[in-house]
Formats: structure tokens, sequence, C-alpha cells
């Protein structure tokens, strides 16, 4: 999905493009872009639902001016790893452990897109509230295109090789994404569930180098 987002002061705006299984313990994979006061930069959240648990947030500041052009946000979703995508880099990787017990995406999810009012939390944990003078906010889509396996499928059909997003070379990352990843991580990562020792008094199990 390409998206040019609110521009001038969009404190306190949420826009999304999401997947979600809308069931009662859902699948759910975010982009998130929390707006910001004119002249800061905005901030992107990724989240991840499996099985209906999520609290995986990780926030990035976007290395770009989102609002003055379309940019191309999105995921690559397959049996061995999820990846979020920035203009065809790596932004996020949430890889598949479930032979530990670890939850993973599996349900059949749906495209969404939406804008709203989240200035309770999304701007400097909810102080910057929106300034209703510079509304309408808009933010723009354009280009939208999937390719995935039908949700009539069987589970195991849709794990097959044959799909070109589960084919054997993407089940990880090439050695150019990978150094792009951890490059745009080190110098443009604001948040990360996996080190937020006050909010999780056991690190997630997902987080630990043992799995």
């Amino acid at each position: 999905m390409r998206i040019k987002l609110p521009s001038k002061d969009s404190a306190g705006v949420v826009t999304t493009f999401y997947l979600h299984s809308h069931t009662s313990h859902h699948d759910e994979l975010d982009f998130e872009f929390l707006g910001n006061r004119k002249g800061k930069p905005y901030i992107l959240q990724t989240n991840v639902f499996a099985n209906g648990i999520g609290d995986r947030e990780e926030r990035i500041q976007l290395w770009f001016d989102p609002t003055t052009n379309f940019h191309e946000y999105s995921i690559l979703w397959n049996s061995h790893h999820i990846v979020f995508f920035v203009d065809e880099i790596p932004i996020r990787v949430y890889k598949n452990k479930s032979y530990r017990g670890i939850g993973y995406p599996t349900q059949p999810m749906q495209s969404e897109a939406t804008i709203w009012n989240g200035e309770s939390w999304a701007t400097e944990n909810g102080s910057q509230k929106i300034n209703w003078s510079n509304s309408p906010f808009i933010a723009q889509f354009q280009g939208f295109n999937i390719e995935g396996c039908p949700s009539n499928y069987h589970s195991l059909n849709c794990n097959s090789t044959k799909w070109w997003w589960n084919s054997k070379k993407l089940w990880k990352l090439t050695l150019d994404q990978e150094k792009s990843y951890k490059d745009i991580r080190s110098k443009n990562m604001i948040y990360d569930y996996c080190k937020d020792t006050n909010r999780f008094q056991n690190i997630p199990l997902e987080c630990s180098s043992d799995y």
C-alpha cells in the first residue's frame, strides 16, 4: 500500500493500515502512524497479535517526511516469519516460533485502513492533543495490491512453497536486507517492547535469544 499521511500539525491523529482476522481470538498485523506537532517526525508503530494476544509494539521514527509524497508500506507473511517493510526496507521481523509455544498469526485476515482520534495516547503519551483547527485530517491511499493464499484453502496448502511468498529464498532476509534492517533499527528505533522491563516483569518468550 502506498500512503501519504496528513500534513500540518497532526498530533493525536492516528492513521492505520493493517490486517485483521475479526475472530474472537483474533490475529492482527498493524502499521500505525502516530501524528506529531509540526516540524517533529512521524512515529511508526507496528504490532503483532496472535490468537488475541498483542502487546508487541515497536516504534521507529520515520527517516523522511511521509506527508509530502507517497511511500510504500508492505507486509510479507509466510510460515517462517512476518516482515514489515517501508519503501522495501525491512523495519521489523517477527519469526515463527510456534514450535516453542509462542503465538504466530495463522488465521485468514482482511486488510483495512482507518484514521482516528488517538489523542489519549498517540503523541507524547497523550500529553499532546489534537488541534482541530487543522482539520480535516486527510490520509491518501493508492496502489493497493495483495497476493495471498485464498481463505478457503486448507492451511497446509497455504504453507506450500508453490506460493512465491513462501519460497525458500524468502524464509529469511537477504544479506543486504539484514544490513538495512540493522541500520534502520539502530538509528531510528525509539521503543521496543522486548526491552521494556517496567512494563513486563518477565521478558516475553519471543524476545529471548534462547528462542
